[in-house]
């Protein structure tokens, strides 16, 4: 029921879905929600590939480094440190 709303909300937002994986107006995530563990038919928390990502660890990281993530249990500066991923991140300024 969750995840049906999240694409309700993002369908009034003006996504469209053409391809999967594709560019996209809007996407909207659930990362992480207290501790919980939830892995569902169509919703997954934490998300199952937050822990690979520098576009959501580095910000998470700056924001809270001590956060564990509830199943990797490794702080997201631990995680952001050892990730793979080597996509450059853009910090915009204002």
């Amino acid at each position: 029921m969750l995840m049906q709303k999240i694409l309700q909300v993002e369908k009034q937002l003006g996504r469209i879905r053409h391809e999967k994986w594709g560019p996209r107006t809007i996407d909207i995530d659930i990362l992480l929600f207290d501790n919980i563990i939830l892995r569902d038919n169509d919703l997954f928390i934490p998300h199952p590939q937050m822990h690979n990502r520098n576009f959501v660890l580095a910000p998470l990281a700056e924001l809270a480094p001590n956060l564990i993530h509830p199943s990797i249990k490794k702080t997201m500066k631990q995680l952001v440190s050892g990730t793979k991923d080597t996509l450059p991140i853009k910090k915009l300024q204002f």
